[in-house]
């Protein structure tokens, strides 16, 4: 398989980090999960229905400070946002959001771009255009996109503190 290393889990040992947010009673919630949790998008969606946020959990997943992940679910509900549709070709948990978009994979020549729904936050406080814009910054590595989302919801400090991301975003 491409992306590779030797390693019996790619996706796993090379997560920089998994996050859970939640509102409950209307106050951010921010929680680290095991990063095992990431090698199979069904069982991070299962462990993410385990958090009993007001309009559902968000799931941030960093990997390889190359890509993010987003998952939301909300009841049986699962919807999914891929920083780079290019990762899908070396990582599970890429290939794994692309399966269940039902897209292609991409090819070796296709520009990074994201796959998935740029409106997963939208009624939490970002917009599709917000969130397609950040996603266009080539400039910014996942963590760092990942606190602007943070901040924009409302729970960059605490995404912060748990990432130890400083940024001036």
């Amino acid at each position: 398989m491409a992306g590779d290393n030797g390693s019996s889990d790619p996706s796993a040992e090379s997560v920089d980090f998994a996050l859970v947010a939640y509102r409950e009673e209307g106050v951010w919630q921010v929680e680290e999960i095991d990063d095992d949790l990431t090698a199979d998008l069904d069982e991070l969606a299962v462990e993410l229905r385990r958090y009993p946020g007001d309009g559902g959990s968000l799931g941030l997943v960093s990997v390889d400070e190359d890509f993010f992940v987003l998952v939301r679910v909300l009841g049986s509900e699962t919807r999914l946002l891929l920083s780079d549709v290019t990762a899908a070709t070396d990582w599970p948990i890429a290939r794994s959001v692309v399966d269940h978009l039902a897209l292609p994979l991409p090819d070796d020549e296709e520009d990074q771009e994201p796959a998935g729904d740029l409106g997963i936050v939208a009624d939490l406080g970002m917009g599709p255009m917000d969130m397609g814009a950040l996603l266009d910054d080539v400039d910014l590595y996942p963590d760092e996109m990942l606190s602007d989302i943070a901040r924009r919801l409302g729970f960059g400090r605490q995404y912060d503190e748990l990432v130890g991301v400083s940024t001036t975003l």
